[in-house]
């Protein structure tokens, strides 16, 4: 990396806690400010997904440079934990100059921002997640899946441009628009601009939907509800398979999968998604046959009228304001409005239903892998680096099951370590601007003090007030343990966990901001949410009784 390349202001260097040592790779990236991406990989991440995180940020480069952003992105694995450094490629008296170009290619964008996802932007995507789709990848010889291999790399370099060249416009849209309405109404509160954005439906609502739909046809068929009452999650397929009804409604449940399961608990390779592993689903179905009280449907209908009220009631405010003023606002209401459903519906099909198709790629080599005993397990290809898959996937390329026995007990080790959330040097706040606005709306930041041990504080997520004891749940694995009522505390959400929204009370979350996926979902599914605690997993413990204001952004834990 080049001088020039490196961030500007003098930085400070921080220091590395005596439990996480750090070797750099490149001269200057000690002068790079790293940050642990806490929001997407809270866990370590194993040596082959790396090789797909840095794809992600391939496409992330290849974004800024088409919008002529001045920064770019480097992401890496350091003692296995992942993190990113976002830096200004230009000098700083040509940043302003590279900024009004960056604003002019966003205009363009966000003006086109409907047309190019149905128009370009999906049918590209599907045209992919075809090409993956129609080949037989069990049958393939080594040579032709090798050759896959490569072609799936380049194809999701180009798909995770396409997830940045909509989300850059899409979420840039809903920050902009949010600003707008603060200058023009003045409003206090976090939620008033949000509340023109609710009530449309996105692939992720379309999801919880089909689920809660999927649990009524359950009510209606009592041997069905008898086996989801009384069988644990993981005895239910085959209790399922006993009965005509049963077996009947597996193939509702397989539908169900095949339409919405290629999900995962969190973002990356290595969790197998719901397709194969269905138990998160069998849970929430459980969950779900003990409710009546809902009306999925209804609440959508109930959001969508008070958004119209809402819009109504801006526009009214608005009469008497000069015609450029009004046209801004409609504008970017509309944008934003195309934002906030692409805000769920991009990752539908890129980060989730294209990663599913990738995973299935590294899989087929862990199976043949397994098979010629060169690793012991299928899933041992994850410990793998890229290059070592593709050496040990030629006919001569040796035995790596060492290097596997080597990297497990270090990733476990690992995992227990809190890593630390920045690394190399600190630069301070960055300047403000539209892009730097709406970062720290999806990111959130660091929150702030609290004097009192009991209080905790983040940033706003969707509004209410409510008490409930604490579920505190680090992976669909062990969402068995949420009912209905308890404030799910988390270190991040992802949409695979949106159906535990309908079983608890209020979320809390270490990472994210107003525009993150959980603070965003939540405000749907009126639960108050507090998100980027920092450290509500650390803390919070199961059954403490939390209070969460989603207004204030503060959690509470109220004393025994």
């Amino acid at each position: 990396m080049s001088d020039r390349d490196a961030p500007h202001p003098q930085p400070v260097r921080i220091p590395e806690p005596p439990d996480f040592p750090v070797t750099w790779e490149s001269p200057g990236d000690e002068r790079l400010p790293w940050i642990q991406d806490r929001m997407h990989n809270p866990d370590p991440v194993l040596p082959l997904e790396e090789a797909f995180w840095k794809a992600v940020y391939e496409g992330f480069n290849r974004a800024t440079e088409a919008f002529e952003m001045p920064v770019r992105v480097r992401g890496r694995c350091i003692n296995t934990y992942f993190y990113m450094a976002i830096f200004p490629v230009v000098p700083p008296d040509q940043m302003e100059e590279q900024g009004r170009r960056n604003e002019e290619r966003m205009k363009e964008a966000v003006a086109r921002l409907g047309e190019q996802w149905n128009g370009e932007w999906l049918p590209e995507i599907q045209s992919h997640l075809a090409w993956w789709d129609a080949f037989d990848l069990r049958a393939a010889p080594v040579p032709d899946l090798l050759a896959h291999l490569e072609e799936t790399l380049d194809r999701s370099r180009r798909l995770w441009e396409l997830h940045f060249r909509i989300v850059f416009p899409g979420y840039g849209a809903i920050s902009h628009f949010d600003d707008l309405y603060r200058d023009l109404f003045g409003g206090e509160g976090a939620f008033d601009a949000y509340r023109l954005l609710q009530g449309f439906d996105n692939k992720t609502l379309e999801s919880g939907r089909a689920l809660w739909d999927l649990s009524r046809k359950a009510l209606a068929l009592p041997e069905v509800r008898q086996v989801l009452e009384g069988s644990a999650a993981a005895g239910v397929l085959a209790e399922l398979e006993g009965t005509t009804a049963g077996r009947a409604f597996l193939a509702d449940l397989r539908a169900y999968l095949e339409a919405y399961g290629q999900r995962g608990d969190k973002w990356g390779l290595s969790t197998p998604c719901w397709v194969e592993d269905p138990a998160p689903v069998i849970k929430n179905l459980k969950d779900y046959i003990t409710r009546s009280d809902r009306d999925p449907k209804a609440e959508q209908a109930k959001l969508a009228a008070e958004r119209d009220q809402a819009i109504a009631e801006a526009r009214a405010r608005l009469k008497g304001y000069p015609q450029p003023v009004v046209g801004q606002f409609e504008f970017l209401l509309k944008a934003a409005q195309q934002g906030i459903v692409l805000s769920e519906d991009h990752g539908f099909w890129i980060d989730y239903a294209s990663t599913y198709r990738v995973r299935q790629v590294f899989t087929e080599f862990g199976r043949r892998l397994a098979r010629a005993g060169v690793i012991e397990h299928a899933d041992d290809v994850f410990y793998l680096t890229l290059d070592e898959l593709r050496n040990l996937a030629t006919p001569s390329g040796g035995d790596d099951r060492p290097q596997v026995t080597r990297r497990r007990p270090e990733l476990e080790r690992f995992r227990a370590i809190s890593p630390p959330p920045a690394l190399g040097a600190d630069y301070g706040p960055p300047p403000d601007s539209p892009m730097s606005r709406f970062f720290g709306k999806f990111f959130g930041g660091p929150p702030r003090a609290s004097e009192d041990p009991g209080v905790l504080n983040g940033y706003a997520g969707s509004p209410g007030k409510v008490r409930g004891p604490a579920r505190v749940i680090r992976s669909l694995a062990e969402a068995g343990k949420l009912k209905r009522g308890d404030v799910l505390v988390a270190e991040t959400t992802a949409p695979p966990w949106t159906p535990l929204f309908a079983t608890a009370a209020a979320i809390v979350t270490d990472t994210g901001g107003i525009l993150s996926h959980c603070a965003v979902v939540a405000r749907e599914y009126r639960i108050p949410a507090v998100v980027g605690v920092g450290r509500a997993t650390a803390v919070i413990r199961d059954d403490q009784i939390l209070e969460v204001d989603g207004d204030a952004g503060v959690v509470r834990i109220v004393p025994a």
